[in-house]
């Protein structure tokens, strides 16, 4: 008897696994629902509630303006309000929630990207939404918000949006804005946000390494264009600013007409040092080692290899080629040649940017043909 119904359950066993194996050779068909639609549809609905003020929960008292919203959308979209409705503050309980010193029109904006995923972030409202997105914590609309900001960097608001980018602690908007400033000094300089900073501030930009001029003329008029914008208060900082101008690598021309017959710099007394020091070096040139006599990472001006001179492949012939290689750029370049082709046992050396050459020896005359 047990021996028949073991072996009744393995037929049985054997069937099911038979008609198991059956339907998985046949095709299931199946059907993907997609909620994209029906996720507009809803978010839709909730906006025309909240217009309508259906089953709206809280008001938000912004401005004196109302605003009947949804306790669950809101805490949906917003870290800030998920803390309040659902902790122990007691704003979290109130039916009418004042939040003050931000705008109403900035606000039902924000409230329009809440319920429909949607808003419009332009020049003039682009740091009221960052402000409040910020404030809300709502992270996807603050990245959108300084991408904006990112791509509308120019000369005449990089530094208005560093200072904004320090004031909300977004340091890649920072870092941004700061470089554009050093890359793009020369116009910056010329604009209105330039002429408000502190001078803690100008000195941190005109001490930067990474400053980019073509030449210390820039820099120089730049800073007089900032004390003359307010002689009063700012004529006192003059030296301290001048101690960040490289004034020895000025032209000697226009240091004598325009930086020694200025009038303020005639007035202060404790310029007279940096005169003197921008005078001695276009007296001994390199001699003068300080930082305002090396020039800037970023001018112009670079340090390069000068080849003077040399011989050809069999070494009977000296040349009078010269050429200057690059080592940043990995180029060479043709300068002027030396006179002749028998020069030798010569001396050359470096004054400013100046090479000179001396003490030739020219080369002992060729041996004549043999047999003449």
């Amino acid at each position: 008897m047990h021996r028949l119904i073991k072996e009744e359950s393995s037929y049985r066993m054997s069937g099911l696994e038979n008609a198991t194996q059956g339907q998985s050779k046949e095709k299931l068909h199946m059907k993907l629902c997609s909620g994209s639609c029906h996720a507009e549809q809803i978010l839709q609905t909730l906006n025309s509630y909240r217009q309508s003020g259906i089953f709206t929960d809280v008001v938000l008292l912004i401005d004196g303006q109302e605003f009947p919203c949804h306790r669950a959308t809101l805490s949906a979209n917003s870290t800030y309000f998920q803390a309040m409705f659902g902790g122990s503050l007691k704003e979290g309980h109130q039916d009418i929630i004042n939040i003050q010193k931000i705008s109403a029109s900035t606000m039902s904006l924000l409230l329009d990207y809440m319920y429909g995923g949607n808003i419009v972030i332009q020049e003039d409202n682009v740091e009221g939404i960052l402000e409040l997105s910020d404030l809300f914590q709502i992270s996807k609309l603050k990245e959108e918000c300084v991408a904006f900001l990112e791509g509308q960097l120019h000369p005449r608001n990089c530094l208005g949006i560093l200072k904004f980018a320090d004031s909300f602690s977004i340091a890649s908007l920072a870092e941004k804005s700061k470089k554009f400033t050093l890359e793009c000094f020369v116009q910056v300089s010329c604009h209105e946000e330039f002429l408000e900073l502190s001078v803690k501030e100008l000195i941190e930009f005109l001490s930067d390494e990474q400053l980019v001029v073509p030449e210390e003329k820039v820099v120089f008029e730049a800073v007089m264009r900032w004390i003359r914008h307010d002689v009063a208060t700012r004529k006192r900082a003059l030296k301290e600013l001048l101690e960040h101008v490289r004034l020895p690598l000025l032209d000697p021309m226009y240091f004598l007409e325009k930086v020694e017959m200025d009038e303020l710099i005639q007035d202060s007394k404790e310029c007279i040092p940096l005169l003197h020091e921008a005078r001695k070096y276009y007296i001994l040139g390199n001699e003068v080692s300080s930082l305002r006599s090396r020039p800037r990472r970023f001018m112009e001006l670079a340090e390069v290899i000068v080849i003077i001179g040399g011989c050809g492949k069999k070494g009977l012939m000296k040349l009078p080629f010269t050429d200057m290689y690059h080592p940043k750029s990995r180029q060479w370049t043709a300068l002027a040649s030396m006179p002749g082709y028998i020069k030798s046992e010569f001396a050359a050396c470096t004054l400013k940017n100046d090479v000179y050459i001396s003490g030739e020896k020219p080369s002992p005359p060729a041996a004549p043909p043999s047999g003449s």
